[in-house]
């Protein structure tokens, strides 16, 4: 939980806002085409999507793990919950996780999730997830990043192993005396196998209406996929 909250401070600067509005596109489109009217956004971060949601006449609710982040959308009025989705007890024609939300979880915490979410809809409801193809961690996440801020250090380094993606994050902040306080931890991210998603899914109850390979770094491979799923 400690590694998101940290990852929450530093997101700001790390220039995906043209991206992730990239993708968020996609997603509405999904939404507007199938007629939603009562959405989760799983993983909701600082509620920039749920916001967009809301534009479209579309009920909203989101969940996020991150408390640093759910306080960024209750001060934007927003109807998010610092909560496990397992608590949640209404039920959603809808359901969104975006921006590898998926790839934070091991194969027993997916399977899992994705159950969890199973039980969230209702009766022909949707499930709208991507996942990072294995060309998006090998050739786009995996690297170093460094950004030097007036009153800010922050450097990340991302490795790819084993289909794992190990990404640690060390934030140093000025303090008013002119000393910097130092932050430091990781994110694990899976790859997981396009095949074994379906699999999953199906085992879970879902039907896999479609997969759509999306380019968000590259035209020559796709490294995200967009499934579409409903119950």
């Amino acid at each position: 939980m400690h590694s998101l909250n940290l990852y929450s401070k530093i997101e700001p600067y790390l220039n995906f806002q043209d991206e992730i509005e990239e993708l968020y596109d996609a997603f509405l489109k999904i939404c507007e085409e199938l007629k939603v009217k009562k959405a989760i956004d799983i993983g909701c971060g600082q509620g920039e999507f749920l916001l967009q949601l809301q534009e479209m006449g579309i009920e909203t609710f989101g969940t996020d793990l991150s408390s640093e982040q759910v306080k960024v959308c209750k001060s934007k009025k927003l109807n998010v919950e610092c909560i496990d989705i397992e608590n949640v007890t209404e039920k959603f024609d809808c359901a969104t996780a975006i921006f590898d939300v998926l790839n934070y979880m091991d194969k027993k915490t997916l399977e899992k999730f994705v159950q969890n979410t199973y039980n969230l809809l209702v009766s022909e409801g949707y499930f709208i997830f991507d996942i990072n193809t294995l060309y998006g961690f090998e050739d786009v996440a995996d690297g170093s990043l460094n950004i030097n801020l007036e009153d800010k250090f922050i450097a990340i380094d991302a490795v790819f192993s084993e289909k794992i993606l190990t990404t640690n994050i060390v934030l140093f902040s000025s303090e008013d005396n002119g000393k910097y306080t130092k932050e430091e931890d990781f994110i694990t991210q899976h790859f997981h196998e396009k095949n074994a998603v379906k699999k999953l899914l199906d085992k879970c109850g879902f039907e896999v209406k479609q997969i759509i390979n999306f380019h968000l770094h590259s035209e020559e491979k796709p490294d995200k996929l967009i499934f579409i799923c409903q119950k």
